[in-house]
């Protein structure tokens, strides 16, 4: 089955694309939040949060979100799990992180 011929998503996949919105309003708050935070880690890394690395790591933040709204929308109402298990993974990380534990 190629991705053009799957049905339009209906209330099911109208619940999953708003559940997906929420988790990726989540999502940003704390990659924000992480970004904000002066942790020692970004010092390291070669694209400073407070320049280009901080637009471009909030642009694959948004592009993911996007390719995975877009895919819930045309029917992979499943995809909304997956995506649930990314911020799950996100808000540990940002925890870690936030924390000093990181």
């Amino acid at each position: 089955m190629s991705f053009g011929s799957r049905p339009a998503a209906g209330l099911k996949g109208g619940m999953a694309l708003i559940a997906m919105f929420l988790l990726g309003v989540a999502n940003f708050a704390l990659h924000g939040a992480v970004l904000a935070s002066g942790h020692p880690l970004f010092d390291r890394l070669a694209l400073s949060p407070q320049g280009l690395g901080r637009k471009l790591m909030l642009g694959t933040e948004f592009l993911i979100l996007m390719v995975a709204m877009l895919l819930v929308a045309s029917g992979w109402e499943g995809l909304t799990w997956a995506y649930l298990a990314y911020t799950c993974a996100n808000g540990a990380t940002a925890w870690l992180i936030m924390t000093g534990r990181v």
